[in-house]
């Protein structure tokens, strides 16, 4: 289910990619990218990395679904703003976000009591995802019922989900993510986690309160800003540039990082009234989401395919995931930084990227492992 979830979210990134260039509504073409695309994805991500924070067994019997029941709710979210499917979809939609994301986090939870030892911090940070996305969506079903909040709701529901759901959940796996790549520790990644997380969501609270509170905006900017440079900063010390960029694996996470930073100037910037917020969707989708997910995936998706210790499958598909990384980053940040200037061009080179990871992909999946030496 991983791998499947993993090229869902790739089809996923490249049907709002298409539906953008369409002229589509602004709100079906960010559900394809992040409902049905990243939260699915998110959540299997959680669940194979919770028992690894909490040295536990992983997910089992519905739990272990609970993803495919997120992809389910993106469906119908994105079916009705696309207007393919009728306005109570999106009701449904909602209510079985809420189910599934309150079972999961009871989960974690769980896990998290029972874990061998004291859990890692990383815990704590999928904990306030989960939270957050509980959140986004009560706030955004309560605009539905009641239309007089629903452009306040929405803000706040946006918010939420980006910069507190996959936001936290990112940064969370990121502090994990980042030395497996590189094959090297990082003996203060744990105490980053743990002295970041009140900082991040004081920022995430003041975003979600930024839109009946503009000027919120800024503290809210440099707060999460903050958070993500010092993240940069330790990785800088730990490993060095010429490491962290040297990776197909290690540069996507990089230039995904650089992104949120870059997303957090224009964040400052609208709350300075010097931009429109608009803008920060598309950028957030390319110059963060893209580079992220499509990183994570080259270091993650060959161990999913090929479990237990390492074998000569499981470096080969490594080593061709990661193969164009580099291009596809520099790619996804030159998009994002269009976008976010209001350039609509900004989309040809995250959609070249998403092709490059696409063939990576299918040619890796496809292609015969390599027999015992």
């Amino acid at each position: 289910m991983l791998i499947y979830l993993g090229c869902c979210a790739v089809l996923a990134f490249a049907l709002a990619i298409g539906l953008a260039l369409q002229g589509a509504a602004p709100a079906a073409a960010a559900h394809a990218a992040f409902a049905v695309g990243a939260m699915p994805l998110v959540f299997a991500a959680m669940g194979h990395f919770v028992p690894v924070l909490t040295r536990s067994g992983g997910a089992r019997g519905m739990v272990h679904r609970l993803p495919l029941v997120m992809q389910a709710a993106g469906l119908l979210a994105l079916g009705a703003l696309g207007g393919w499917l009728p306005g109570w979809a999106l009701h449904g939609a909602v209510s079985l976000g809420v189910v599934a994301t309150v079972a999961f986090l009871a989960w974690v939870l769980g896990k998290g009591r029972k874990a061998l030892g004291r859990p890692h911090p990383g815990l704590s940070w999928y904990v306030a995802a989960l939270g957050c996305l509980i959140l986004a969506l009560v706030v955004v079903g309560v605009g539905l019922v009641w239309p007089p909040a629903y452009r306040l709701a929405r803000l706040a529901h946006l918010h939420l989900n980006t910069l507190g759901f996959i936001g936290l959940s990112a940064i969370g796996t990121l502090h994990v993510l980042m030395p497996t790549a590189l094959a090297r520790p990082d003996p203060l990644a744990a105490t980053r986690l743990t002295r970041q997380l009140p900082w991040m969501l004081a920022g995430i609270a003041g975003a979600a309160l930024a839109g009946g509170l503009p000027w919120l905006g800024v503290p809210a900017a440099a707060l999460i800003g903050g958070v993500v440079m010092a993240t940069v900063a330790g990785w800088w010390r730990t490993h060095g540039g010429a490491r962290l960029a040297g990776d197909g694996v290690s540069a996507s996470l990089l230039v995904a990082t650089l992104g949120l930073v870059s997303l957090c100037v224009a964040g400052a910037a609208h709350g300075l009234g010097l931009m429109p917020g608009r803008l920060a969707v598309a950028g957030f989708f390319a110059g963060f989401l893209l580079p992220l997910v499509t990183g994570a995936l080259s270091q993650l998706l060959p161990v999913w395919r090929h479990p237990g210790p390492i074998t000569p499958a499981r470096t080969t598909l490594r080593e061709r995931l990661a193969r164009h990384g580099r291009i596809r980053a520099v790619l996804f940040l030159i998009g994002g930084l269009l976008l976010l200037a209001g350039q609509g061009l900004g989309a040809a080179p995250a959609a070249l990227g998403v092709a490059l990871f696409a063939l990576s992909l299918m040619s890796g999946l496809l292609a015969r492992a390599p027999g015992p030496d």
